[in-house]
């Protein structure tokens, strides 16, 4: 029987036991007051350390025996190390894993810890849900940045909310810098930017009521996400992709699915789909979980997981 803790950092940080691929107890949710959303980007790394150190403790208990520890973090990490990370830009560099994994050790708590991205955990706790933890699926996390994840782990950057979706100069919204970037078209930051005088949420609401420069906008958001799919089932082939997050409610399924129809015509790469599933902290915290005890060695399947992982 795992047991295991599976944390996840975003607008706030969620973290929770996971045993079984089930979470036990309550979530614990920081900062707990919506109105101070934003407070973890102000935070230094050792800071943030010792509040994800604090969480885990929380949930787990003192000197707790645990099988693993996840925790899923914005940006592209390699081998426990945060090496870039646009929306939490204090943590680029830091070794998270070895700092989690000895504040923990000095609590009595000396386990494997795992960094991934959040992404990716949040595709593993979407298999584990939906029962595919033997088969490969594809997810895009549409919040204050576009994650891109996928299960199982693979070897690679990943990182798919940069992919270059146009090649007009003009595109620089993303938060890295680059040009063209989906990122720089779908992200909340690109889209408040883009439109100084509207909320997204006010845009894509001028849109449904015919607004000439919304409704525009509304097609390049769709066309760039169709964009970007197609690529991917163009490298890596058809398969299942689930799109989530904060604000997957601005996405028009109908219209997304004729845009990646008419990109992807050759009839072996057809048999994709996409699907919207609602945004489910319990299902990030659970993957985290679960990529942790499966770096770990615990957790068996049958596509083995990549060496990268486990370092």
């Amino acid at each position: 029987m795992a047991k295991s803790v599976g944390v996840t950092l975003s607008e706030q940080i969620f973290t929770g036991l996971v045993v079984d691929h089930a979470l036990v107890g309550d979530l614990r949710r920081f900062p707990e007051d919506e109105s101070e959303y934003g407070a973890l980007i102000e935070m230094p790394t050792e800071a943030l350390v010792d509040t994800i150190c604090k969480q885990v403790l929380a949930v787990a208990g003192e000197g707790a025996k645990l099988d693993a520890v996840g925790v899923a973090v914005p940006g592209l990490v390699k081998n426990g190390v945060v090496e870039e990370a646009p929306n939490l830009p204090q943590l680029k560099g830091a070794r998270l894993r070895d700092q989690i994994g000895a504040k923990l050790k000095q609590h009595g708590i000396e386990t494997p810890v795992t960094i991934l991205n959040d992404a990716d955990g949040v595709a593993a706790g979407l298999a584990a849900g939906h029962g595919k933890l033997d088969s490969m699926i594809r997810v895009w996390t549409l919040g204050m940045g576009i994650g891109f994840g996928r299960y199982p782990f693979a070897a690679g950057v990943w990182e798919g909310g940069h992919t270059i979706v146009t090649l007009d100069d003009k595109e620089s919204y993303c938060g890295c810098g680059g040009r063209g970037h989906l990122e720089g078209v779908m992200g909340h930051r690109a889209m408040r930017l883009r439109f100084l005088d509207m909320e997204p949420e006010e845009v894509f609401e001028a849109a449904k009521k015919g607004d000439a420069r919304c409704v525009e906008f509304k097609r390049l958001y769709h066309k760039a996400l169709a964009a970007a799919t197609a690529s991917s089932v163009h490298m890596a082939g058809p398969g299942k992709f689930f799109l989530t997050g904060t604000y997957v409610s601005f996405v028009d399924l109908p219209m997304l699915k004729d845009y990646t129809h008419q990109m992807v015509k050759m009839s072996p790469l057809q048999g994709y789909s996409l699907e919207i599933v609602q945004e489910s902290a319990e299902s990030r915290i659970i993957g985290s979980a679960v990529s942790a005890e499966q770096a770990a060695g615990i957790l068996a399947r049958q596509s083995p997981l990549e060496e990268d992982l486990r370092q």
